[in-house]
């Protein structure tokens, strides 16, 4: 009985690596004025990662006086690239929200390729939402 209590067990853990190495899903909600922004936003991300394409269907361009928010969610594998610089043409805003690890994940891609500010987090054990503001690189020499 005892060893077919610890085959059990181990079959258990054995479950729970594989659980643990299956692709965990970050959704990424981005708004700003610019579609074209968001598509460059969304083509950074889409480059490392497997998505869903929601925001595919929407407007090309919307009304300023309308917000609009693009939604995708991002399945958090090991990056599949490695991302560029990436230029901006107005600030836009990211909101993450997933699991921790994997927020931290498109967190980091994000700061690789477009300058970041960090606006709010709320943390957890199981899932953390991050409000990044996206800002256009600097060009030129630095003032001041």
């Amino acid at each position: 009985m005892k060893d077919k209590d610890y085959r059990s067990a181990a079959k258990k853990v054995s479950t729970m690596a594989n659980v643990e190495g299956h692709a965990e899903h970050v959704l990424v909600t981005l708004s700003g004025i610019s579609r074209d922004d968001a598509d460059t936003v969304f083509n950074v991300l889409h480059g490392c990662y497997r998505s869903d394409d929601a925001y595919a269907g929407l407007p090309q361009h919307p009304r300023e006086e309308h917000p609009v928010v693009w939604t995708s969610t991002f399945e958090v594998t090991p990056t599949r690239t490695e991302p560029e610089a990436t230029a901006l043409t107005a600030p836009i805003m990211a909101d993450l929200q997933g699991c921790p690890c994997q927020v931290e994940q498109i967190r980091e891609v994000l700061a690789r390729a477009f300058v970041i500010e960090d606006r709010g987090k709320v943390p957890g054990d199981q899932e953390r939402e991050v409000e990044l503001r996206l800002v256009p690189h600097e060009v030129g020499p630095e003032h001041g």
